[in-house]
């Protein structure tokens, strides 16, 4: 019987072969852009939330000046990404909190910290939950930690990979014991095949690299092909 372990490295390799190695900044975003970006990119779509994180970046020079603006307009100003008024709230406590307990507008102390202690950290702020906290953790850190959205908890769990019911649940028994430098390539990967192949109704199992290797019962296998590529990964495009 295949372990764990050796399924995410055979689904990640037919993934490669599907889609390529996804392409990533030699350079890494600073943590608190990376935590803000996505707190943006919660329930909505990439090209949304980065339009809010640039709208963002364009008016304010640094993150403190926020500590001092009104909500409201914090909140105009991401309307693009949706639920702005939890967002604006969300980025507006981190900031204010960051300056009182820190003297500075900086996630910067966290690089130092291991894993479990960043992701404990991050989370203790309102709006920021553990698939928030470990995409700081892997797109700004560089961690081997693979982010669980809805796409890698749906397919890891139809694959077979792992057995949980909650997104949360998912991320905790997916990165026990993760497979050494593979987080970004297999979490981009999964991502892409959740858009365009593994839905969550109807997935196009007939086209999906991973059928060989997925316990999925319900597959379906109406000719479909597979649906439109969008490449465009938010997190892989914040910028210092």
């Amino acid at each position: 019987m295949i372990n764990k372990h050796e399924l995410i490295e055979t689904a990640n390799k037919l993934l490669i072969e599907r889609f390529g190695i996804p392409k990533r900044n030699k350079v890494f975003p600073k943590p608190l852009d990376l935590l803000i970006a996505t707190i943006l990119s919660q329930n909505t779509n990439d090209n949304n939330s980065f339009k809010a994180f640039q709208n963002l970046k364009s008016q304010y020079k640094t993150w403190s000046e926020l500590i001092n603006e009104k909500r409201t307009v914090i909140e105009k100003i991401i309307r693009s990404a949706g639920l702005a008024k939890q967002k604006s709230e969300a980025i507006k406590n981190i900031v204010v909190h960051l300056k009182r307990t820190n003297g500075k507008v900086s996630l910067n102390h966290i690089k130092k910290y291991p894993n479990d202690s960043a992701i404990e950290e991050l989370t203790k702020h309102k709006g920021v939950g553990v698939k928030t906290a470990s995409c700081v953790l892997l797109f700004a850190l560089d961690r081997n930690v693979c982010p669980v959205d809805t796409h890698v908890h749906r397919i890891v769990n139809r694959i077979g990979i792992i057995s949980e019911k909650t997104p949360d649940k998912t991320f905790f028994a997916l990165n026990e014991n993760f497979p050494d430098m593979i987080a970004h390539s297999f979490h981009t990967n999964l991502i892409r095949l959740g858009r365009q192949i593994c839905k969550p109704a109807y997935p196009s199992c007939n086209v999906c690299p991973l059928l060989k290797i997925c316990e999925y019962p319900n597959k379906n296998f109406e000719k479909k092909k597979a649906g439109k590529e969008r490449n465009f990964m938010l997190l892989d495009n914040v910028r210092m």
